[in-house]
């Protein structure tokens, strides 16, 4: 198993970046007829981590994930980083292929 980082070129400041996990989105619910006092924290799953990323980067995530899909899987690693998942060195390479034939050196993966 390889894992990889995936990172973005920022639209802002056209720097390297990748998403990672400051702290879980946290979910509550409002009632109509009653206070209702429970919440909980749940971390984004690899997919949704990169659509937030929507805007801020100078790619479409939507294409970037549907890439990676072809190749690895899209999770979060510890509650924080970002990572590709990969089964064997063949596909690492063909997927740093394919990224930069879609995304040129706007998108790249690098093995953690």
């Amino acid at each position: 198993m390889i894992r990889a980082k995936l990172w973005f070129t920022c639209a802002a400041m056209h720097d390297p970046v990748t998403p990672v996990i400051v702290k879980p989105a946290v979910i509550g619910w409002e009632a109509k007829k009653r206070d209702v006092d429970l919440t909980i924290e749940r971390a984004f799953k690899g997919e949704e981590l990169v659509l937030r990323m929507k805007g801020w980067v100078t790619t479409d995530v939507k294409e970037v994930i549907q890439v990676v899909k072809k190749f690895g899987l899209l999770k979060v690693l510890d509650e924080r980083d970002l990572v590709v998942e990969i089964e064997s060195e063949e596909a690492y390479g063909k997927l740093q292929e394919d990224l930069a034939v879609h995304f040129g050196d706007q998108v790249s993966v690098e093995r953690i």
